[in-house]
């Protein structure tokens, strides 16, 4: 894991610098608006490096992943005085979010005091690594990877819509259709993945409490619906969503490959680590883990 997670970081300053600067360039006006929004990613990275160190609670950019891409979308949009394409984004983005953020709220994410509410369980087994037993080794992990490597990559999957400010002026056509409409289907998809996961738990935790037996919900994990198809049906469409939303940039300057792809590329990066790490965890819980893992797909159905 510690491995993947250097790799990630290495790509995250290679891959965007590189592709940047063999692009078109940007518009002055751009530009700044660019470093407006890179001014406020660090300012929130290094807050949430600060307060998840006070409070020991390591959840902190979780609980604005789904929050974050809705400013800076809205931010972009607004200075280039809500071109239609970089507005039906930023709605987009905001669907997206606020569904997110439902879920995350249900499962105990949220606290009416704000650095609190449950921390990613993940954290805490990562804390048990060898490397990062000791407390520094602990704080620069906190700090450049999950305050400022997270927060880096929130922004830069968003960044297709600056791309698309740069082809302001080619109107909405069929591939600005087909991004909006993949985006809300993937959406869906998720939304439908996150509600299963949520009652399979639900039920299986409630059994459990009740002293019931557990029948179907014996094994421990969710293996039915979306979740027959493929190991990580949440992951599959939060990758598709953002190559998804990639697309308006395509729609706007005409350019299949341009510098934005950075992020949605990074962040395919980031889940097939996290998957790697979930999956180590649920088959050390789980017996029936490592038969479904030969049995299902992790993120393509029949691949």
């Amino acid at each position: 894991m510690l491995r993947t997670i250097l790799f990630l970081i290495a790509t995250l300053i290679a891959l965007p610098v590189v592709s940047f600067y063999v692009d078109q360039p940007l518009s002055e006006m751009q530009f700044a608006t660019l470093l407006k929004v890179t001014k406020i990613m660090l300012g929130v990275a290094l807050t949430c490096f600060a307060v998840s160190e006070i409070t020991r609670n390591y959840s902190q950019v979780d609980k604005l992943w789904s929050l974050l891409p809705i400013l800076y979308a809205w931010i972009f949009a607004a200075e280039a005085a809500f071109d239609p394409r970089m507005t039906l984004m930023a709605a987009l983005v905001t669907i997206w979010g606020l569904r997110l953020t439902f879920n995350f709220a249900r499962r105990g994410g949220y606290h009416w005091i704000p650095w609190r509410g449950e921390e990613d369980y993940r954290w805490s087994v990562l804390r048990q690594t060898p490397q990062l037993q000791k407390r520094l080794p602990w704080a620069l992990f906190n700090l450049f990877f999950i305050s400022l490597y997270q927060n880096s990559l929130i922004l830069l999957f968003t960044l297709p819509i600056l791309v698309a400010w740069q082809g302001g002026a080619t109107p909405l056509n069929w591939l600005d259709y087909l991004a909006a409409g993949l985006m809300l289907l993937f959406v869906v998809t998720k939304a439908g993945a996150d509600q299963k996961q949520n009652n399979f738990q639900t039920e299986k935790y409630r059994r459990k409490n009740a002293g019931e037996s557990l029948g179907a919900y014996a094994k421990g994990f969710c293996d039915r619906g979306l979740w027959g198809l493929v190991r990580h049906p949440n992951y599959a469409s939060e990758q598709a969503i953002w190559l998804s939303f990639y697309l308006f940039s395509v729609a706007a300057t005409g350019r299949w490959i341009n510098w934005s792809l950075a992020g949605a590329i990074l962040l395919m990066l980031l889940f097939i680590g996290s998957s790697d790490f979930s999956e180590k965890i649920s088959a050390g819980k789980y017996p029936d883990y490592k038969d479904y893992q030969k049995r299902v797909p992790r993120f393509v159905p029949g691949m």
